[in-house]
């Protein structure tokens, strides 16, 4: 997976405690019972030359058949995952409703070695999620993410 780049935005918006993130789980048979570290950042891949920028706003729509919300994007900057991905994110904030959420599809062979093409949600569910339920259920290394946009906060930026 070197070498592969993702972009994706991170909701947020205010809270009486602080802050919530909307989070996405990640759709599909390997995920269906895993809770901690199965959510993600919406997000998804690309390829230059096309830009980071762009395709966090194409794979918003993408992903939550939804366009991305208007606002004041506050660049996060990037993280590897350990896979080896290049991950790079925007917050911007919005009260984004999740059952408006209509999310795109993906097909793989399932169940493996069967030779059957199953189609399946590319999320199956998105919430709003304070700082440590997120940090519990987001993927490892977009973790960093949420820290960047706490201290983001947390400066007035």
């Amino acid at each position: 997976m070197a070498g592969k780049r993702s972009a994706g935005l991170l909701l947020y918006r205010g809270t009486a405690e602080g802050f919530e993130v909307l989070l996405a789980h990640m759709g599909g048979p390997l995920w269906e019972r895993r809770d901690a570290g199965a959510w993600s950042v919406p997000k998804g891949e690309y390829v230059p030359p096309e830009e980071a920028w762009d395709a966090a706003r194409r794979e918003f729509a993408e992903e939550l058949g939804l366009p991305p919300p208007e606002g004041r994007y506050l660049p996060l900057g990037e993280a590897r995952q350990s896979g080896g991905k290049v991950v790079t994110v925007w917050a911007v904030e919005s009260d984004l409703d999740p059952g408006r959420v209509v999310p795109g599809t993906f097909e793989m062979e399932w169940p493996r070695g069967s030779g059957v093409l199953r189609t399946f949600p590319e999320i199956d569910r998105v919430s709003w999620c304070g700082p440590q339920e997120a940090r519990i259920r987001l993927v490892t290394g977009q973790r960093v993410f949420l820290e960047r946009l706490a201290a983001r906060l947390a400066s007035g930026d």
